[in-house]
């Protein structure tokens, strides 16, 4: 009999961690090549663990709602003697190889110098944060400029273990620019009743792990970012009348229904080229000014949670391409078939409040980008309307953008001019133009 280790897959490039959510086999239970073994969550999709090899898992070496890194083993599968597949054979560690890893973990403790003293701090450090410093080799000075969030300003736990969440990502990610805040690009489980109150009355529902992780993003992003908005009114009237006009011939040749959605991000595209200052990133005192327009298109999902897929290089796609890339990343978004990688590398993000019958709103950043476009609701009302031979009054489709904006590097004229941009490309749209 073989043992083949099963472990957390590689699940895109920025994704090193997932949350084990259900185990579908249990110790003891026959597998198959191919056959899914436990269900997986990161903090942007869910996903299925399959096997490599045929077997009868005898370990289980995490439980549920267990953090894995990528590359742990999670599993202990017992294969017959030569089943094993060459992709397998590869994962296995030789035992010269162990041999091997154990020597430099021994080298690495030779070099660590003496524990720091966390006494000679001014600031209070409870015993159990001073712990986990010094075996993640926290020294002091690091452990003084990490902001605490409990009561007078007192570094907990959680704030000791989020710091080095973002310690780990920018040595793992070596040349590329850490984040400041993960992304609020996530796919959530219905929440689960716990208990009711005595009288019948109010009901009591815990936050499931995913909805506790967007509550922390958001309120991550509000305290990061010096939030601002600018609001700007469109007429869209050519753009329902060609929309109208062409939908079902759009359909018939392209095989997709044309919704609104694409022409508004093909707007985007093109304001962000022209404004590349909102194209950007913050990490700490630097600015990160983005090579690709990647846009990210937020989606409600059918149990009121968030997701975020991004339409990558998304200013190099006509709008029958734009077109596919929203249909296909907002029906895979809604049947819950996004990979990790789809919802990686936004550079600005966009949302559509007038899903929902709202005129505007003040949507939140979505760290670490700088600007957030919110799509109002699509409505006929009167307005003035300009022409060579006077004013009338006349019946306009109409919506409002709303525009909010890191101000810490973004000011009120950029923020400004990069809606106003926006609205200029749609109200310029040719009514009379093929697809």
């Amino acid at each position: 009999m073989a043992r083949f280790e099963l472990k957390l897959p590689k699940m895109g490039e920025s994704v090193a961690e997932a949350t084990i959510t259900n185990w579908l086999k249990q110790v003891g239970d026959k597998i198959e090549a191919d056959e899914a073994v436990l269900e997986i969550a990161t903090d942007k999709v869910d996903s299925e663990v399959p096997s490599e090899v045929s077997g009868v898992l005898v370990e289980q070496l995490f439980g549920k709602d267990d953090l894995v890194q990528v590359g742990q083993t999670i599993a202990i599968i017992e294969t017959e003697s030569g089943l094993v597949s060459e992709t397998a054979k590869q994962e296995l560690v030789t035992p010269n190889e162990v041999e091997a890893i154990e020597k430099s973990i021994e080298e690495v403790k030779e070099t660590v110098i003496t524990p720091t003293n966390f006494s000679e701090s001014e600031k209070f450090f409870s015993p159990l944060v001073k712990n986990i410093a010094k075996e993640e080799g926290i020294s002091l000075a690091e452990l003084e400029t990490i902001s605490g969030s409990g009561k007078d300003g007192r570094v907990t736990k959680e704030d000791v273990l989020e710091y080095i969440k973002t310690r780990v990502s920018v040595i793992s990610s070596a040349v590329e620019v850490p984040k400041q805040v993960v992304q609020p690009q996530l796919i959530t489980h219905n929440p689960q009743t716990i208990t009711t109150s005595l009288n019948g009355g109010d009901e009591i529902i815990e936050m499931d792990r995913m909805r506790k992780l967007i509550s922390g993003y958001m309120v991550a992003s509000v305290q990061t970012s010096a939030h601002v908005q600018s609001f700007i009114e469109v007429d869209v009237t050519n753009i329902v009348k060609w929309r109208d006009k062409v939908k079902s011939a759009f359909e018939k040749r392209e095989g997709e229904k044309l919704t609104y959605t694409p022409i508004f991000m093909e707007a985007v595209a093109k304001a962000l080229k022209d404004f590349p200052m909102m194209n950007i990133a913050v990490d700490g005192d630097f600015i990160i000014k983005k090579k690709n327009i990647n846009l990210g298109m937020a989606a409600a999902l059918p149990n009121g949670n968030l997701i975020v897929p991004v339409i990558k290089n998304a200013d190099q796609l006509n709008l029958v391409g734009m077109a596919k890339a929203v249909n296909d990343l907002g029906g895979r978004a809604k049947a819950g078939k996004l990979k990790p990688d789809d919802t990686q590398g936004g550079t600005y993000t966009v949302t559509n409040v007038g899903t929902f019958g709202s005129v505007f709103g003040t949507p939140i950043i979505n760290q670490p980008q700088v600007g957030i476009l919110a799509l109002g609701a699509i409505r006929k009302v009167p307005a003035v309307i300009e022409t060579p031979e006077g004013d009338f009054i006349g019946i306009r489709q109409k919506m409002f953008l709303s525009h909010s904006y890191d101000h810490r590097v973004v000011d009120g004229a950029l923020g400004g001019s990069f809606v106003k941009r926006v609205a200029e490309y749609l109200e310029a749209f040719d009514a009379d133009s093929d697809f």
